[in-house]
């Protein structure tokens, strides 16, 4: 079922209408400003901590970085300058990567977790990730935060070229996406790899994303199966589908911006099995809805305070990404 734009469906007027009073009651609270989220995660990866307390060192190479994030022991690896790699470099538990300054990072390839625990990556510059690597890939693992990187390729090429900006796939569980931007790009997030992986995914894939600046990317904004996500507080500019529900996932979308956005919602594409959303407090900008299942999930298992959708844009432009922390 497609909805369209308030302005062209009454039906759709009411509902914007309610969504408009959650706005207002939700802009009662306190908003969250720009970085507050900059000593723990929020949302589903709260109690993430990396590497924690320990002593930090620092590559300038891509064997020194390679050496550094080897091992489960506790970790700190900061990234100083622009390392340029092919295919994906894995990271194991209990690490915190960290770029210097605001220009320090990846380029060609990205990072891989896979099945590892208590992963921190953040204010890393990652772009360009040629196809079948993604800028990072989240496999198999749990307690992950991804925050105030900034994720980009171009969209000169066919949209296959590059591949995932961000994936989280194989039943990976409590993961916090928070302050990064991703720019230029096709296929954004995904997370939940396939429609035939149920047997593997149903009960995890519990994602939060939130003050996240999405800027001309194409869609999976992100694109959720078989899990639970909780989208807030994000700015979406040039989509052409935003975020996806599918195969049964339960997803709440919450005081987000859409801009030159054709679909800011979708719980009924590209899977034989539709999914679930419940939107509140969103500034459609006239994106059009596609609602086919509203959802059980409304009320997220952690305390946040998400910000009315009246102030995400001047948040988020000034507190995501790289150089802010």
């Amino acid at each position: 079922m497609r909805t369209l734009p308030p302005r062209k469906r009454p039906r759709l007027a009411l509902l914007t209408a309610g969504a408009a009073t959650l706005a207002v009651a939700t802009a009662l609270v306190l908003p969250q400003p720009a970085g507050a989220a900059e000593t723990a995660p929020v949302g589903f990866g709260a109690g993430t901590t990396g590497g924690g307390g320990a002593t930090a060192v620092t590559v300038t190479t891509l064997a020194a970085f390679k050496t550094a994030v080897t091992g489960d022991t506790a970790k700190v690896v900061k990234v100083s300058g622009l390392i340029s790699l092919s295919g994906q470099v894995d990271i194991g538990s209990n690490t915190t990567v960290l770029g210097v300054g605001s220009a320090s990072g990846f380029t060609g390839g990205g990072l891989r977790l896979k099945k590892v625990t208590n992963v921190v990556v953040r204010n890393l510059n990652i772009s360009k990730p040629v196809a079948p690597a993604d800028g990072i890939t989240v496999q198999a693992s749990t307690k992950v935060w991804i925050d105030h990187n900034a994720f980009s390729s171009d969209r000169d090429h066919d949209k296959d070229y590059y591949d995932g900006l961000l994936d989280i796939t194989h039943a990976s569980d409590y993961v916090t996406v928070s302050w990064n931007t991703f720019k230029d790009h096709y296929k954004g997030s995904l997370v939940g790899h396939s429609d035939s992986n149920a047997s593997e995914d149903t009960g995890h894939l519990r994602v939060t994303y939130h003050h996240n600046w999405f800027n001309n990317v194409n869609s999976r904004i992100p694109s959720l199966r078989f899990g639970t996500g909780h989208v807030y507080d994000n700015y979406v500019v040039g989509a052409d589908t935003a975020v996806h529900s599918r195969m049964g996932a339960q997803m709440l979308v919450e005081n987000n911006v859409f801009r030159s956005t054709a679909v800011a919602v979708t719980t009924n594409r590209d899977s034989d099995v539709d999914g679930y959303a419940n939107l509140t407090g969103n500034d459609l900008g006239g994106a059009a809805t596609e609602i086919s299942q509203v959802g059980t999930f409304t009320k997220p298992p952690y305390s946040y305070t998400a910000e009315p959708a009246s102030t995400v844009v001047a948040s988020v432009t000034s507190g995501a990404g790289t150089g802010k922390l």
